[in-house]
């Protein structure tokens, strides 16, 4: 039996990012526009905060220690006991209209992360309005290097593998659009862009992803209180009911990677009402049936 229950009650402007960490057994999570890391144990309790100086849209662990964090003025190291950064590279310091947003790490130790326009606050998702088509996306590799994959990209959210890596799932959620890649896990490398599902229609748009352990690409309906499973040929293959409308990502984790975590926002966005705004925080759905993949560090 599916239940889904508010885990940690931490009143999140803009909740994102969860993930779970196997060799520390602790999940993690951003609140973007507030400037914070959070993490905890499986079950909600232990809950630590951690600050950044400038708004975050994703992080990723380090295996050697520390983490690395996608800010609105490019990608640094963490240092979790000091809580200060150090800054890898800027790309879009030209562009200071955009922050960096959603990032995952592959499976040879990449963080693959990607930026949006900061005009988001004048997208309606329902009506069609669309922000800046400015950001982009961008692997940095373990040496440091940082190279461009992709541009003309609203809002980076929801990149993800396919089991055997040969398929990366990115989405623009402004364009209402998830797309799929290949993918080269030698070099890092994509092409052959193309549609893998859209939100045209749906309430909501598509936001944070996640694929299990069959290969089915989950994803958070942002704005349409719904998540999402697809089968690799992008059917949608199940559908899960969600309490709230304002939810935002999802990661699988806990001790058997069989819990679904789903973080939510309570800023407040065209369409949320006023009861749902102080719900931005980690939610959790058990009983699915369905186990995630581990998520790797980041190698560098």
């Amino acid at each position: 039996m599916v239940e889904i229950c508010l885990l940690v009650d931490a009143k999140n402007h803009l909740g994102e990012g969860p993930l779970w960490d196997v060799k520390e057994q602790r999940l993690y999570w951003i609140d973007s526009t507030a400037a914070e890391i959070y993490s905890c144990q499986a079950d909600g309790s232990d809950v630590r905060r951690y600050f950044v100086p400038a708004h975050i849209g994703s992080m990723a662990l380090r295996e050697q220690g520390g983490a690395v964090v996608a800010l609105a003025d490019g990608l640094h190291f963490y240092d979790f006991e000091a809580q200060t950064v150090r800054c890898i590279a800027d790309p879009e310091h030209d562009e200071p209209e955009t922050r960096f947003n959603d990032g995952k790490v592959d499976r040879r130790g990449r963080f693959i992360a990607g930026t949006m326009a900061y005009d988001f606050d004048r997208y309606d998702a329902n009506r069609g309005q669309r922000p800046t088509r400015s950001g982009g996306l961008y692997r940095l590799d373990c040496d440091g290097t940082v190279t461009r994959l992709e541009g003309g990209i609203s809002c980076s959210n929801g990149p993800c593998w396919s089991p055997d890596n040969r398929t990366l799932y990115f989405t623009d959620t402004f364009d209402r659009t998830m797309y799929a890649y290949d993918y080269d896990i030698e070099t890092g490398a994509v092409s052959n862009r193309r549609v893998f599902a859209s939100a045209k229609g749906m309430a909501g748009t598509f936001d944070g992803a996640t694929v299990d352990e069959q290969g089915y690409v989950w994803t958070a309906l942002v704005f349409g209180g719904r998540i999402l499973r697809f089968a690799p040929d992008g059917r949608i293959d199940r559908v899960v009911p969600f309490p709230i409308r304002n939810l935002t990502s999802v990661m699988f984790g806990g001790p058997e990677l069989d819990v679904l975590y789903v973080t939510t926002m309570g800023r407040p966005m065209w369409g949320i009402p006023q009861k749902e705004r102080d719900k931005g925080g980690l939610f959790a759905i058990t009983g699915i049936g369905v186990k995630g993949l581990p998520e790797p560090r980041f190698a560098g």
